[in-house]
Parts: structure tokens; C-alpha cells; sequence
């Protein structure tokens, strides 16, 4: 069983558009099976080995079933739940949250107002982020302006200075 097993997904997409988003992001998948290598997961996902077996020996990814030689062998779930993990990090969630909450998930459902709580502040850092970049991109191009301005005024200046 996969972390995912016990995370209920609650969305406010209707759950066809949500299945479409799903089937676009497995197009770098291998076609046709549940079963990749970490060579393959590497490929990808754009994680490297290393950083997938760190997953593991931290707790953040669940326990991979290992082939009778001792590969690992990742499936569909695994790579669904890495493609949470890496929006995750992408919001700038701490390892040791992301970590915190694939225990609470395995923990079971008895977990899921815990979840929920640390999803939410986790969101709610996310839209106070957005609005400090907004509030920098305003700065950005508002001397981005100021610049192109000068540079104008410049051109037109040169030019008026050939004509005479």
C-alpha cells in the first residue's frame, strides 16, 4: 500500500478535467506498465537516484516494493504521490512538514483534520509568498519602465541629433 492509498482527494475540479490533468502529467511516464526502476523514476520525474533513495530513508516517500533481486520497483502510485511531493517543494513546503504530513497519511484516516490543519497553513504561507512576489513584480516594473523610458528619450534624442 501507498501513501496515496489513504489520501482521499477532495477538489473542487469537476473529476473529469481532474483525470485529464492526471493523464497529461503520466506523458513522461513509460507507457504500458506499473512497474519502473529508480533509473527510470529518475528519467521521469528529473529526480535524481540519490535524491529518491533519500526520500525514502527519510520518510518521505512511503515503502517501494523491491523485485526478488532487491530493485526497487516503483508503480503509478508511487510516481503520483513524488508528483505531490514535487508541488510541494515547488511551494516551498519545509522536508521536515512534507515528511510530517506522508506520516499522518500513513497514520490513517484518523489523521485527516491534522492534515487538513497543516495543508491549510501551508496554504496559507503560499498566498501571503504570492503577494509579496506580486508586490515585488510592481517594483520590478515599475523601473523596468523608468528604464525603457530613458532609453527611448535617449534613441529619440540621438536620432533628432542625425537629422540636424
Amino acid at each position: 500500500m501507498t501513501v496515496l492509498d489513504s489520501a482521499p482527494v477532495r477538489t473542487t475540479t469537476p473529476p473529469d478535467i481532474v483525470c485529464t490533468v492526471l493523464e497529461q502529467q503520466r506523458h513522461g511516464r513509460p507507457v504500458g506498465r506499473d512497474r519502473y526502476t529508480i533509473s527510470e523514476v529518475a528519467g521521469c520525474t528529473g529526480l535524481s537516484v540519490h535524491t529518491l533513495r533519500w526520500y525514502e530513508r527519510i520518510g518521505l516517500m512511503p515503502h517501494v516494493d523491491r523485485s526478488h533481486t532487491g530493485q526497487r520497483r516503483y508503480t503509478d502510485r508511487d510516481l503520483d504521490w513524488l508528483d505531490l511531493v514535487g508541488r510541494l517543494r515547488l511551494t516551498g513546503m519545509p522536508v521536515a512538514d512534507m515528511v510530517r504530513y506522508a506520516r499522518l497519511v500513513r497514520e490513517g484516516e484518523h489523521t485527516m483534520a491534522e492534515r487538513e490543519e497543516l495543508l491549510t497553513a501551508h496554504r496559507e504561507d503560499v498566498r501571503k509568498r504570492i503577494a509579496e512576489l506580486r508586490s515585488t513584480l510592481e517594483v520590478l516594473d515599475y523601473k523596468i519602465d523608468i528604464y525603457a523610458d530613458a532609453r527611448r528619450r535617449a534613441e529619440a534624442a540621438a536620432e533628432g541629433a542625425l537629422k540636424h
